[in-house]
């Protein structure tokens, strides 16, 4: 049995939600949660009750970018002329897309 959790509101998570994706979805979701420098159970959970996600940009979170970003170039590399572009591409662009519009903006607050 693991450990009780309280989270930063003081609150016990003692309570398990499982539920099964498919690969597809799985590698997606691995993605998504490596951009956003979240753990993955803060990530899902912020996700569902419809709470802003908001990346820090960290060692972590730029590495991930980078990866992703190289592995996008190579996906893109394969495409001929806008065909075979499978909906997971388009949707990992989107969320590299706004998150490195966020990191621009910071920048130009000086934040």
């Amino acid at each position: 049995m693991s450990a009780k959790n309280l989270d930063k509101h003081n609150r016990w998570r003692n309570k398990t939600v499982a539920f099964r994706v498919s690969p597809q979805e799985d590698k997606q979701l691995e993605i998504f949660v490596k951009l956003s420098g979240l753990t993955k159970q803060d990530y899902i959970t912020r996700r569902l009750l419809e709470k802003e996600v908001v990346v820090q940009g960290n060692p972590k979170v730029y590495k991930a970018l980078r990866d992703q970003l190289a592995a996008v170039l190579d996906e893109l590399r394969r495409i001929e002329a806008g065909q075979d572009v499978n909906d997971e591409l388009l949707d990992t662009i989107q969320l590299i897309t706004t998150i490195m519009s966020g990191m621009q903006e910071e920048a130009a607050y000086g934040n």
